[in-house]
């Protein structure tokens, strides 16, 4: 690979990720450093789902499954066996198989319907996993969830930061090249004009299925990081609350964008954060949630394509060229 030829963006990604290496040693609160680690861990989560919304125009209900089924498989194997690196990575290895499976056996079975029957189709399959884990208290613990130990390595913040952030780096830099390749163009393609697409002779149902899996794996790792973040696992990995606050974390950033989950994450978090802290102050603040909705209305208002998608289109016209030259190829 030439040097020259790396786009100056990924210059940029990169001096950013080289120093959020440093802000273990300048934030030395353990409970700003945990926040920090939950924004990273759903910075993945969002990227995966930006993967089905942004780049292929599949809105997903139910992708929090994939999620749980991360954090369980990891929780399980650190439980059942010893808490050593070896088992942390069966629980990694064994949480992304299981993901690859049901996400390609949930995508073969529901993407041939249209969007919104497919949307409610995921919910109610979420609902059943989610049904499965309070009802399988032998294995999952129910409603009450059970705790499991960490290796050595993985109990300090600092490490497990790191983890995480490596995590966020290597996937984010695999999704841009997944999304930049002529199969993420494809996608695209699908997402603007599914039948146009089809007609071209691509077996649109099939990129559309690995698109499902690729998305499906990503979740299960964001869920392995949750699970070892918390220690601890119940029932809520599997709750329709997460899809709404990725779905959201996506819109906020901006779908298709990579960039704009990351950012949106961030948001997201720290406004949980701050908001509910301000209870203390305040009776108002007490309905936290409210203030949030209001927030976010006004994000969708002044950034309808999500804050990043908002910014490329007035200073960079990356999304608007893009619309106007595939348009001008669908009316050849």
């Amino acid at each position: 690979m030439n040097i020259r030829n790396v786009e100056k963006s990924t210059w940029i990604f990169i001096i950013i990720g080289l120093l959020l290496f440093i802000v273990p040693f300048i934030v030395t609160g353990r409970s700003m450093q945990f926040i920090i680690i939950q924004i990273f861990i759903f910075a993945i989560f969002a990227m995966s789902y930006d993967i089905l919304l942004g780049f292929t125009g599949i809105i997903s209900f139910g992708h929090v499954m994939f999620f749980g089924i991360g954090a369980y498989s990891t929780a399980i194997v650190m439980d059942r066996m010893d808490a050593t690196v070896m088992s942390f990575f069966i629980a990694i290895l064994v949480a992304v198989v299981i993901a690859s499976i049901v996400s390609f056996i949930v995508g073969a079975l529901t993407l041939r319907l249209k969007s919104h029957f497919y949307a409610m189709l995921t919910l109610a399959l979420a609902g059943l996993f989610l049904v499965a884990a309070e009802k399988w208290r032998s294995l999952t613990g129910g409603n009450d969830g059970f705790t499991f130990g960490l290796p050595e390595i993985l109990r300090d913040s600092h490490h497990l930061y790191v983890l995480c952030l490596v995590s966020l780096i290597l996937l984010f830099f695999g999704l841009r090249r997944f999304t930049k390749s002529p199969f993420g163009r494809v996608l695209m393609a699908i997402r603007e004009n599914e039948a146009r697409t089809e007609s071209l002779g691509y077996k649109v149902l099939h990129y559309k299925v690995i698109a499902s899996v690729a998305a499906g794996v990503v979740a299960s790792i964001a869920g392995v990081l949750y699970a070892l973040s918390l220690r601890f696992v119940n029932t809520g990995v599997f709750a329709t609350d997460l899809t709404i606050d990725v779905l959201l974390m996506t819109i906020i950033g901006g779908v298709g964008t990579l960039v704009g989950p990351i950012l949106g994450a961030g948001l997201v978090e720290l406004a949980h954060h701050w908001l509910s802290g301000l209870s203390e102050v305040h009776w108002i603040f007490e309905r936290w949630i409210i203030l949030y909705g209001t927030v976010y209305i006004l994000v969708v208002i002044f950034f309808p394509l999500g804050i990043i998608g908002t910014l490329q289109s007035k200073f960079m016209n990356r999304p608007i060229k893009g619309l106007r030259e595939h348009r001008k190829t669908a009316g050849k």
